[in-house]
């Protein structure tokens, strides 16, 4: 069994540590003991992005993603998206980008110097308080994979973003036929009722973690705002 071996840590401002790890040719990052992602598992986080610019009319959308991690989403959206969209990434953990030029470097590619794309340092809160605000233009779409979902916070005050005063304020930062779509490992059922108590048009999905239909299922939601 090949070993794994610890390439670098980082600590989640107010959370736990992340530890970046190589297992042959993959690369993990670790919370705790636990897997976040992994290059091995990482279909459904491409189609967080993929199968919510599929559900966009606006011709040139502006996307904001909450959470770069190994930068799944970030790179499928700027591949599906059209030459005149613009995708924002909110980051909190700074090593995290020091990964993507560093070790990752490889997987990243030329992502992060994309002229349609820019990485933030910052709350995907406050940025989504913004929007809200007028102090940005709104959004089209609102893709949040800063968890592993509703009941999964990896990071001390995220609790608030599923909560319905964060629905609410995530709702409002999108343009009229918007979407707001939200990645977790697994299914919740309050959180299905609390989107559509919103007034979003809720489809959810379950979307396996590798393309050919194996490994564990995800669950996405596709919240509408009308």
């Amino acid at each position: 069994m090949l070993p794994r071996e610890t390439i670098a840590t980082a600590q989640i401002p107010g959370g736990d540590t992340l530890t970046l790890v190589s297992h042959g040719r993959d690369f993990i990052i670790m919370l705790g003991r636990d897997e976040l992602m992994g290059t091995r598992m990482q279909f459904s986080e491409e189609q967080l992005a993929v199968l919510t610019l599929e559900r966009l009319a606006a011709p040139a959308p502006r996307v904001l993603i909450g959470g770069y991690g190994m930068g799944f989403t970030f790179r499928a959206a700027l591949a599906a998206i059209p030459e005149q969209g613009r995708v924002v990434v909110a980051e909190v953990v700074p090593e995290i980008l020091d990964w993507a030029r560093g070790p990752l470097a490889a997987l990243t590619g030329q992502c992060l110097d994309d002229p349609r794309g820019e990485v933030v340092l910052a709350d995907v809160a406050a940025l989504v308080d913004d929007a809200v605000d007028g102090t940005t233009p709104r959004y089209d779409a609102i893709l949040l994979d800063v968890d592993n979902g509703p009941d999964g916070i990896v990071r001390e005050g995220n609790e608030r973003l599923y909560t319905r005063t964060g629905i609410a304020r995530m709702r409002d930062a999108l343009n009229p036929g918007g979407v707001l779509a939200v990645w977790s490992a697994a299914p919740d059922h309050k959180f299905t009722r609390r989107l559509m108590d919103a007034g979003l048009e809720v489809d959810v999905r379950t979307v396996r973690a590798r393309p050919n239909n194996m490994g564990p299922q995800h669950t996405i939601w596709f919240a509408g705002r009308r």
